[in-house]
């Protein structure tokens, strides 16, 4: 058996990684804007003026903005995310590309500040409605559909500093009308929707920090989720009455968690894991309630949320259509001392002695994919996308412009195997979306020699370069799995 008729197969980005063009036409700054370049031993910082003038900097995971002080661009920082890859200016060049590879689908977001440049307006700005209706008819004309992530990590700088970002009630209105613009603007031209990329970091993230994390870290968190939930909810009743034909998803970061051992502690502990980092947002959005053990988590960190009646109506209301999720690797969990660590971007826990680690520290799991596959839908039965996959590697651009890459095909190859095990065994899976179909700018490291894609792009980690595109192998190895619809993986 190969894949289903009619597969989407595809590639994913995001706005703030990949469209530069931070300040151009009336587009407002996002937090990824006022955030500086870093590397796998140098975190990325985010920058700000603090109360007596004086430039300051904090690292970007986890802190919090002093009193007083406003983010600010400073002259002697480099910020990766202002510039992207120019796909502002170059998407044509970069949507042929995806449809010389054959794709069925384009995964990218709308970013909140070139539709709503402070966010909390109530009319949008011309010419990011006009630049996205742009983007959409150009796949359109080469019948790849988008599928278009609503929230991507880029909530308005002017509501993170004037509101308090999540933490506050009134985002919820403000992200509704940013939806409803969306629906309304680009009906016809999109049918799938993703409400917030990876929701669930929130909470996960703040489990990286070990025991530092503060009880009052996790009441921001959990009320931060509150509000995303209702939001999401609002959204997805939203679509479908402004197109019943619209399909809306969550999207989740999906990482597969094992015991370390067969101590009923460490078994426990894997449960409760899961439970805490992959159930507990899939279950509000994909159930429409809190689940059982939410009271449990809540009392761990003597959580006290702010939930109304009617919030609990429109999480009912409003739950997902489909279900999906990045995976780039599996972890491990023990209540055991942990002698051999490894910590990479966004990862750390104890190294599985069963499988390879990447440059990044992330473990290579093609079959934690088939797994979290056949668990997540036996939990929920909704149709599922794999919309990030890929392998973050050192690329080199020979000087006859070719990239040679087996490493990423190799990698891409065991991920597509092991999809197909997990249809043959009943998942509905319709759509597979490896992230950073052309390279861009990491989300953790802010690094561009970080690179995802199966196109290569002319820029290094300081800004330098051409910008120009360059077909990587794995470029013509994708475009043969396509066109056979996963059958030739060779």
């Amino acid at each position: 058996m190969s894949f289903p008729k009619g597969f989407y197969w595809g590639g994913a980005t995001a706005a703030n990684q990949c469209e530069g063009a931070w300040n151009v036409d009336g587009r407002g700054p996002a937090l990824t804007d006022v955030t500086t370049g870093g590397s796998v031993k140098e975190p990325r910082y985010v920058t700000y003026i603090d109360k007596d003038g004086h430039p300051q900097k904090m690292p970007s995971m986890g802190a919090k903005l002093p009193e007083g002080a406003k983010y600010a661009v400073l002259d002697d920082c480099y910020y990766p995310n202002q510039d992207g890859i120019d796909f502002y200016h170059r998407y044509k060049e970069d949507i042929a590309l995806f449809a010389e590879m054959g794709f069925y689908m384009f995964r990218m977001s709308i970013s909140w500040s070139r539709l709503y440049p402070q966010g909390d307006e109530l009319e949008p700005n011309p010419k990011g409605i006009e630049f996205y209706r742009n983007v959409f008819k150009e796949c359109k004309k080469y019948n790849i559909e988008p599928l278009v992530t609503i929230h991507h990590f880029d909530t308005p700088l002017y509501l993170e500093e004037h509101y308090g970002g999540w933490k506050n009630r009134k985002l919820i209105e403000f992200y509704d009308r940013f939806a409803k613009t969306c629906f309304t603007e680009y009906k016809g031209l999109v049918k799938y929707w993703l409400t917030f990329n990876e929701i669930n970091n929130t909470v996960m993230f703040l489990d990286m920090f070990g025991n530092k994390a503060t009880d009052q870290m996790y009441q921001e968190a959990y009320q931060h989720l509150h509000y995303q939930f209702v939001a999401s909810a609002h959204a997805v009743k939203m679509a479908h009455e402004i197109d019943p034909d619209y399909v809306v998803g969550c999207m989740i970061c999906g990482i597969t968690f094992y015991p370390a051992t067969c101590d009923p502690a460490d078994i426990l502990l894997n449960r409760h894991t899961w439970e805490k980092g992959i159930y507990y947002c899939g279950d509000v959005q994909c159930k429409g309630k809190y689940p059982t053990f939410a009271k449990r988590l809540w009392a761990e960190h003597d959580v006290h949320l702010d939930i109304t009646e009617q919030d609990l109506i429109d999480l009912k209301e409003g739950t997902v259509d489909l279900y999906t999720f990045s995976y780039y690797m599996s972890t491990v969990v023990t209540t055991h001392e942990v002698t051999d660590k490894v910590s990479g971007n966004f990862s750390a826990g104890a190294r599985n002695p069963y499988l390879e680690y990447s440059d990044w520290g992330w473990a290579l799991d093609p079959k934690g994919l088939r797994y979290y596959l056949e668990k997540i839908y036996d939990r929920y039965e909704l149709p599922m996308m794999v919309v990030e996959n890929g392998l973050g590697a050192y690329d080199t651009l020979e000087e006859d412009g070719t990239i040679h890459d087996p490493y990423r095909i190799d990698y891409m190859r065991k991920h597509i195997q092991d999809m197909e095990l997990a249809i043959e065994d009943g998942v509905d899976l319709i759509a597979y979306t490896p992230w950073g179909c052309i390279d861009l700018v990491s989300a953790g490291t802010g690094e561009m020699r970080k690179r995802y894609g199966f196109i290569y792009v002319d820029k290094d980690d300081a800004g330098n370069g051409t910008f120009d595109r360059y077909r990587k192998d794995s470029f013509y190895w994708y475009k043969k799995v396509i066109a056979s619809n996963g059958a030739d993986l060779d």
